[in-house]
């Protein structure tokens, strides 16, 4: 009799793990479970930086304040949060989704091989994506060279682009004009009017 009991257990238990196996496997992309940002480093200080791949304004502020930002990474002195959003009149100029395409490929890499989120990151926007950006697969192959192999399917599937779109209605304002875009950067939590100065900007924000 006992062993009856315990039978019948296990075929119960397994038959609820099934379900759940079924259940996650179902689970459209738009549910898929992210985090509010996409952090790297673990140092005291944080900078947030909100972003769409498709903005030249966050290209030329990748390419001033991305070597500073990375030493202070480096260095142990910062957690960088990104937070990588698809403005709709951007995500609509490529012609392709790029910016939410983009954003959710970064989530993808983060994902699948955080130590290869950086890499990704800074390797993209090196690319100053113009007309349609890149294609899925030349995402996919990007995330590849930085050492984001499982992240193909993932960019594929298209699986953390409704996130993306979304958190353009999340983006904080400027408390001065009540405006938002991108690039944003939070400095400890704390809205910085960008300058041009990572000086001024970070270094004299932070330790």
């Amino acid at each position: 009799m006992f062993a009856v009991w315990v039978s019948l257990a296990v075929v119960a238990v397994l038959a609820a793990v099934a379900v759940l196996v079924v259940t996650i496997n179902n689970r459209p992309a738009a549910e898929a479970v992210v985090p509010e940002s996409i952090s790297i480093g673990e140092g005291a200080d944080t900078v947030d930086v909100w972003f769409d791949f498709y903005c030249p304004h966050c290209q030329v502020f990748e390419d001033q304040y991305g070597p500073t930002i990375e030493e202070l990474i480096d260095s142990g002195d910062i957690t960088l949060n990104l937070h990588p959003v698809a403005l709709s009149g951007l995500n609509a100029a490529s012609g392709t989704q790029f910016s939410e395409r983009s954003g959710g490929a970064l989530h993808c890499v983060a994902e699948a091989a955080p130590e290869a989120t950086l890499d990704f990151f800074q390797q993209l926007f090196a690319l100053n994506p113009s007309g349609a950006g890149l294609t899925d697969g030349d995402l996919a192959a990007l995330a590849s060279q930085t050492g984001a192999d499982a992240a193909s399917d993932c960019i594929a599937d298209g699986m953390y682009r409704p996130f993306v779109i979304d958190q353009a209605a999340e983006l904080p304002t400027d408390p001065a004009t009540e405006g938002a875009g991108t690039p944003t950067l939070l400095v400890n939590g704390e809205y910085i009017a960008i300058t041009g100065s990572p000086q001024a900007d970070i270094l004299e924000r932070i330790g």
